[in-house]
């Protein structure tokens, strides 16, 4: 084989992209190939969003980056994402930011009891959130891309709850410590149960009420034995994809650009479909019979000042960034 035909061969790569296989010429760059680790299900629209956010990329960037997303745990089990994306074995990852507060302590700011109450809330302290956010995934080499809230966490009960008072004694789901202490405060009975058991729980009597999404409760199919569904607004907790630093920083400039012009898309889609989501969940519990109301005005006095419990308390654990956050979040609400 000639010098020149061997020269040839070593600046063009080939390369597949949306299933068609194509030459690249020399000078061109051939397709970096990204893994995005995600423990949802394919149906859920988080990951709907994270196909919607790879295709985008691919198109933004010219095809120099492909991403494939690895749904339902199939690369990295949701606990894991975190650290696989830090040691390489996957370029990007979703993670449920509050599953990574030993990590990142500022990331359990969404899912403080009670603080929030609306998704304009919700995005007003992903605002603040997110320059606290980036520098501390820096420092872990870490860059995050964009992040959505899930559907508000609701009550749900078996009888009518209008006062404080109506908790008394009653049995309440519980599944970390924090859903515990709040069946505590509001003087219910705290009762461990996983989310795959809460129809044999609710038929059972085992458990009478629970703090869970709207989404939970259609598909869970509470309104068997559960009458009533309030729109409490826990909290909404928010999921976060983000990528490596060191695999960013070896994009071209224009690819990196593609890659952060489809975040910010994907990140306005995404709690589109959020909102989308609750309207769907909420017109199901409706269609099948639910008592869907709004909390007492004593009952939201009470949240209340549960909510500025919680917030306290956070901010003293949490410390200085935690201060941070919340005085420009509170100060400044419109």
């Amino acid at each position: 084989m000639s010098v020149q035909r061997r020269d040839w061969l070593g600046g063009a790569g080939a390369t597949v992209l949306g299933g068609c296989l194509g030459l690249v010429g020399v000078g061109a760059r051939a397709a970096v190939q990204w893994k995005l680790a995600t423990g949802y299900k394919p149906e859920t629209f988080y990951t709907q969003n994270a196909e919607l956010f790879a295709q985008d990329v691919g198109k933004a960037s010219g095809g120099e980056l492909a991403i494939a997303v690895h749904s339902n745990n199939s690369l990295v089990k949701l606990p894991e994402i975190f650290g696989a994306v830090q040691s390489g074995k996957a370029e990007a990852g979703e993670v449920l930011m509050a599953g990574i507060v030993k990590d990142v302590p500022l990331a359990g700011a969404d899912s403080v009891p009670f603080v929030l109450s609306t998704y304009k809330d919700a995005r007003r302290l992903w605002q603040y959130q997110a320059p606290l956010i980036e520098t501390a995934l820096a420092a872990k080499g870490l860059v995050p891309l964009y992040a959505v809230a899930w559907p508000p966490q609701g009550l749900f009960s078996v009888k009518p709850v209008r006062t404080k008072s109506d908790f008394q004694g009653l049995k309440m789901r519980t599944y970390n410590a924090t859903t515990v202490r709040i069946a505590e405060l509001l003087g219910a009975t705290p009762v461990d149960v996983a989310t795959a058991d809460i129809p044999k729980a609710l038929a059972s009597g085992q458990i009478e009420a629970m703090i869970t999404s709207s989404a939970t409760g259609a598909e869970s199919q509470v309104w068997t034995h559960a009458k009533f569904y309030y729109e409490l607004n826990a909290w909404i907790p928010k999921n976060m994809v983000f990528a490596s630093k060191k695999a960013m920083d070896a994009l071209s400039p224009a690819a990196r650009k593609g890659l952060l012009d489809s975040a910010k898309v994907a990140e306005d889609r995404g709690w589109t479909m959020s909102e989308a989501a609750l309207r769907n969940a909420v017109g199901d519990l409706k269609s099948h019979g639910m008592a869907v109301e709004r909390l007492s005005l004593d009952l939201g006095r009470e949240i209340g000042r549960l909510g500025e419990r919680f917030s306290r308390e956070w901010v003293r654990t949490v410390g200085n960034d935690a201060t941070r956050l919340f005085i420009p979040f509170y100060t400044q609400a419109s």
